[in-house]
């Protein structure tokens, strides 16, 4: 076994799998337990149950149902004292929710089949389907492995070589890959604020009472902004300026307070040059099917969680959901935890839970459902698919190793 295989191995081990799979589970396991037990009053028969009074307030025109120190217990109460785990039970399943997860399941395989697409074109068709499904389920394996801030490129770059692909174009594709995904982003953004506006963009409440809603502001523009600047740079970079963006961003790195991140960005710099090389005399055609496969991966991705939602509550602002999304997607990308495992889970509850439920008293328990349904689709599965090819993606892909030695 050679140093890169026995790296790879070690880097992708089930050992690995298990700290993101037990975060997840702490995190959404240990809220859905939490809001079970949650005490909350609902309509009541006075003919058969035991019945509670609202005290009411002169500042309140409606009860908090979810606050026990309103009510008092009452022959003549209108309401009864009750848990969500009982709610649940109770709860009915309409056949439309059947229908929403199944079309998230589809939206998991375009999301998919978009990625296989994307990366045969940079690849001008150097991979089969099959080749394809591998790669991409291998990237997305050792993205979910690694925190988000970090991504799993360098091991994607490994993957491509050892496919067959030289070190410069693999460099080249997983670039051109990051890039475009950024051009999504920047240009979605913009465009779900044209429609919405940015009222609903963000919660109202403090995340986890920590994140006030302008502190969560701040990080998103912040977020955005940089994201802009540095795309806007390599687009330039690689189209017009390769040498010369290079030289200045080393030079603006020479710097005594940010030397330290000098040898990144020279990194960063060549990978331009070899992106500039590979792809700068591609035709129009060429980028309209690149930038297709990307809408159609990406949207996808954001639409996955729309159809669960609709499993659960009847309508809402589709775009408002995908707007808060990409709010959402913004903190996860700098979440320390593998693939954002247990962020994720504690996240999204937070992010819709302003939705227009049905019964509002069920809504934090049916929101971790709900998260915990999305993780499974979205996240999950590519840990195990991973685990479970890359041992004979290891031994399929050696044979081009020794051949190329």
């Amino acid at each position: 076994m050679t140093d890169e295989t026995t790296d790879i191995t070690t880097q992708l081990s089930w050992r690995k799998i298990l700290v993101p799979v037990l975060l997840g589970l702490v995190a959404a396991g240990g809220l859905l337990w939490w809001n079970l037990q949650n005490v909350t009053f609902v309509a009541a028969d006075p003919s058969t149950e035991i019945t509670y009074k609202w005290i009411g307030s002169e500042t309140k025109a409606l009860p908090n149902t979810s606050n026990e120190e309103e009510f008092r217990a009452a022959k003549d109460g209108s309401w009864r004292k009750t848990t969500a785990s009982e709610l649940l039970a109770d709860y009915h399943w309409h056949t439309k929710a059947i229908w929403a997860l199944l079309a998230a399941l589809l939206m998991v395989a375009l999301r998919d089949l978009g990625y296989m697409y994307r990366i045969r074109l940079l690849t001008d068709k150097f991979f089969s389907w099959r080749k394809s499904f591998d790669v991409i389920m291998l990237w997305e394996f050792s993205s979910a492995l690694t925190p988000s801030v970090v991504g799993g490129s360098g091991v994607a770059i490994f993957v491509l070589n050892r496919e067959g692909i030289n070190l410069g174009k693999s460099t080249a594709v997983i670039f051109i890959t990051a890039l475009l995904d950024e051009l999504f982003y920047i240009v979605s953004v913009p465009l779900v604020i044209l429609f919405i506006g940015t009222d609903n963009l963000f919660p109202k409440e403090p995340l986890f009472d920590v994140i006030t809603p302008a502190t969560l502001k701040t990080l998103f523009y912040a977020g955005y902004g940089f994201i802009l600047v540095l795309t806007t740079m390599i687009l330039l970079g690689i189209f017009y300026f390769p040498n010369q963006t290079k030289r200045l961003l080393v030079g603006i790195f020479s710097f005594k307070l940010i030397r330290r991140w000098r040898h990144k960005v020279a990194q960063l710099g060549d990978e331009i040059i070899l992106a500039s090389k590979e792809f700068r005399g591609k035709n129009f055609w060429f980028w309209f099917k690149a930038l297709g496969s990307t809408v159609l991966s990406w949207g996808a991705r954001f639409l996955t969680l729309n159809f669960i939602l609709l499993a659960f509550v009847g309508n809402f602002n589709h775009i408002e959901v995908i707007g808060r999304q990409l709010v959402m997607w913004v903190i996860l990308l700098i979440s320390v935890t593998p693939g954002s495992s247990g962020i994720a889970e504690l996240l999204m509850p937070a992010f819709f839970l302003y939705l227009p439920w049905e019964d509002p008293s069920l809504a934090p328990v049916l929101l971790v459902i709900a998260a915990i349904l999305w993780r499974l689709m979205t996240y999950f599965p590519y840990l195990f698919v991973g685990a479970a090819i890359l041992p004979s993606w290891l031994r399929r892909t050696s044979k081009k190793v020794r051949t190329s030695a």
